[in-house]
């Protein structure tokens, strides 16, 4: 990987160069304030934050008990966002997510609509347990996710700036779900699978939430200087070899193109879009970010690939009948192209 020093280039002013230069120890310090309240997950904190440096929305899977929601409130707070949770339900309503209009009387004898928003209007929205809702409900995000504003009642309300929807699945119970499709898992830029903790982590874990110990967290970043940081980010070029290598590999999924390798023909009905390049590229610049350099390397786009590509797998049943997972198709994919 190269490792040039972060330097002002012909694509980014000089207070963007700024803004990088702070990144690293400004990231540090997020993570330790984080680390007050949430023991281990280094790689979790690491994954969300470069998605949130690129306006990227998260979907978290793994199984109750890991601190998904207490991680995600906990960052709302050291960001100094606006924060909103929704349990998602079977009886959840589309208006129950972005809000309805109700009569008011506006003065004696008169009455007109008045717009009351839903949780959606947050800058950091967690949407838990996302695939308990029909896809009805789970539709009503699709705009905003995509567009960032919501239609009701013919009229568009634009959505708060920033804006971050992270959603959490339970992996191990399935019944009373609703898989989401292909079009909602596509704009989630992130798919994270978030593990058990280490027994000395859940040793930790034990001890300081069983006490009275109340931690209090420190703003890291606030939304306007999240904003800058998304523009300042944006403006870290990618070479034209990176951005072939990203479309090479994303290409090399899809079991109807001529690069694709034998066995993505054999166990993928279907690869990833052209979403995934593009998340590739921006989520390799929030890395490059991390390590204080301004550039996008290969190794960029490679520790990625996982994150960007394993929900937009769609594997068949002979990848169920040899074992094989989109993480393990991926992992093959990373060693056969060069």
């Amino acid at each position: 990987m190269t490792t040039s020093a972060l330097t002002p280039s012909q694509h980014a002013t000089d207070n963007d160069v700024d803004i990088l230069r702070t990144v690293p120890a400004r990231y540090a310090r997020l993570a330790e304030e984080l680390g007050k309240r949430i023991i281990g997950q280094e790689e979790t904190i690491r994954d969300l934050f470069v998605a949130l440096a690129v306006q990227g929305h998260v979907l978290m899977i793994g199984v109750p008990g890991l601190a998904k929601t207490l991680l995600v409130r906990s960052l709302a707070e050291i960001l100094d966002l606006p924060f909103q949770r929704i349990q998602f339900t079977p009886d959840l309503m589309p208006s129950d997510i972005t809000g309805t209009e109700i009569i008011d009387e506006t003065e004696p004898g008169k009455r007109a609509f008045r717009f009351v928003p839903g949780p959606v209007f947050a800058s950091l929205l967690l949407a838990d347990e996302i695939n308990r809702t029909p896809p009805k409900t789970q539709a009503a995000l699709l705009e905003a996710m995509q567009e960032r504003h919501v239609t009701v009642a013919g009229q568009t309300y634009a959505l708060p700036t920033p804006f971050f929807v992270l959603a959490t699945q339970n992996p191990i119970e399935q019944e009373g779900t609703y898989p989401l499709p292909e079009a909602q898992l596509d704009r989630f830029m992130f798919n994270l699978r978030i593990d058990y903790p280490s027994r000395a982590d859940e040793v930790r874990i034990l001890m300081e939430t069983t006490s009275t110990n109340d931690t209090s967290l420190q703003t890291v970043w606030t939304g306007h200087e999240m904003i800058a940081l998304q523009h300042a980010v944006r403006r870290i070029p990618v070479v034209q070899s990176v951005a072939e290598y990203a479309v090479s590999l994303v290409q090399a999924t899809r079991p109807s193109d001529n690069s694709a390798p034998d066995f993505v023909k054999r166990y993928l009905q279907w690869g990833a879009g052209p979403r995934a390049s593009q998340y590739l590229a921006l989520a390799g610049k929030a890395f490059a970010a991390l390590e204080g350099r301004f550039n996008v390397a290969k190794e960029d786009i490679r520790r990625s690939a996982k994150l960007v590509l394993r929900h937009r797998l769609i594997t068949n049943y002979r990848a169920e009948a040899d074992n094989e997972t989109a993480d393990t198709i991926i992992d093959r994919l990373l060693q056969s192209i060069k």
